[in-house]
């Protein structure tokens, strides 16, 4: 067979999982939908006509999204997550060896592969390793020294969790001419969102899911909010009726009554505080500031404390020799009681490591 040379090298994103007990490892939301809302969904299936394609979905959620940002419904765009958005803004700025894209380190694993996937250069930005802040001025230094075609900016940063200011990203904005993506899959934890910048910066992207904060990791929607010329510009690089039906009418349903989900956000916020709170407490554990709706943690012997987690049948990340993310374990919030059980671990491990 004749393959594509770049694919020999393509590291895997591996999506393989075991039955865990506790699944705090994907930064999922835990909770299904609310009754009501699951209620009004099911409802609309009803009615789906299933032997036509898509069309007015689509544009009912554009329609909505576009609405709530004020902006021309042709400022959006829908995808399949917010990852296939980013891929394919990847793919319209990309494209030959000749073009770059830089996004920072560490960040979200695919970036790379969507770099690479679009056949230019990944440009790599280096994040404190010390406290994984992004510095602005050294970023924008970055971006004028490698000229790329994009520069992207993950807010709040996955798997760090840590988030830029509003104004620190309209510093970055005023001062890059390239196109700039802001990642915004857990923008709903943090609430320093950029899409007002979008009308003053039209060089400047949001990209969003509803995987995170509205639990619809399994229905696979995104969407992206730009100016009308780089919206229409992502929108060719889709296939038609890219989108299914089921899973379009469940997002505009979501979108809709989003109000629904405010309580359960508040709640993965407030345990996010009490477990950061709570981990720091004990010896030999570091954990990181988070405005998202994980932790990240660092311990000396963190294969061993991921080892006893598998040994209770609770899946966190682990992130084992990455270099930049050395013996550090990233834990999405959990129910309250999902909480307790896997702290209870982590303490039993501090208290042994420490006697």
């Amino acid at each position: 067979m004749e393959i594509r040379q770049d694919l020999e090298t393509r590291p895997v994103y591996d999506v393989v999982e075991k039955l865990w007990r506790i699944k705090i490892n994907a930064n999922e939301c835990n909770l299904n939908l609310p009754p009501l809302v699951a209620e009004r969904v099911l409802t609309r299936f009803s009615s789906v006509a299933f032997n036509r394609y898509p069309n007015e979905e689509y544009d009912s959620l554009r329609e909505q999204i576009a609405r709530n940002f004020a902006v021309g419904m042709d400022q959006v765009v829908i995808g399949s997550g917010s990852s296939e958005i980013i891929e394919k803004i990847f793919y319209c700025f990309g494209g030959s060896t000749d073009k770059k894209i830089l996004y920072p380190v560490p960040s979200f694993s695919m970036y790379k592969i969507y770099a690479q996937a679009a056949e230019c250069q990944p440009v790599e930005f280096e994040l404190d390793p010390k406290d994984f802040s992004l510095d602005v001025e050294k970023y924008i230094d970055a971006v004028k020294k490698s000229k790329p075609t994009l520069a992207v900016v993950c807010n709040p940063n996955n798997p760090t969790g840590n988030g830029l200011k509003i104004q620190q990203i309209e510093t970055i904005a005023k001062n890059v001419d390239c196109p700039l993506l802001i990642d915004e899959a857990y923008i709903e934890f943090y609430g320093e969102t950029a899409s007002e910048l979008i009308r003053q910066y039209p060089h400047l992207m949001i990209a969003r899911t509803f995987s995170k904060a509205y639990g619809l990791a399994a229905a696979r929607v995104g969407y992206l909010v730009a100016s009308k010329e780089i919206a229409e510009i992502v929108g060719k690089s889709f296939m038609p009726y890219h989108m299914n039906v089921l899973s379009l009418v469940t997002a505009d349903i979501v979108y809709q009554m989003r109000a629904e989900f405010i309580p359960r956000i508040q709640m993965m916020i407030a345990e996010r505080k009490r477990m950061s709170a709570q981990l720091q407490k004990l010896p030999g554990f570091r954990v990181y500031p988070s405005v998202t709706n994980f932790v990240l943690v660092k311990h000396a012997n963190a294969d061993e404390l991921n080892r006893r987690f598998e040994e209770k049948s609770i899946g966190v990340r682990n992130f084992g020799s990455n270099p930049r993310l050395k013996n550090c374990i990233r834990i999405t919030m959990g129910l309250r009681e999902e909480n307790d059980i896997w702290f209870d671990v982590a303490e039993t491990f501090a208290e042994e490591n420490y006697a």
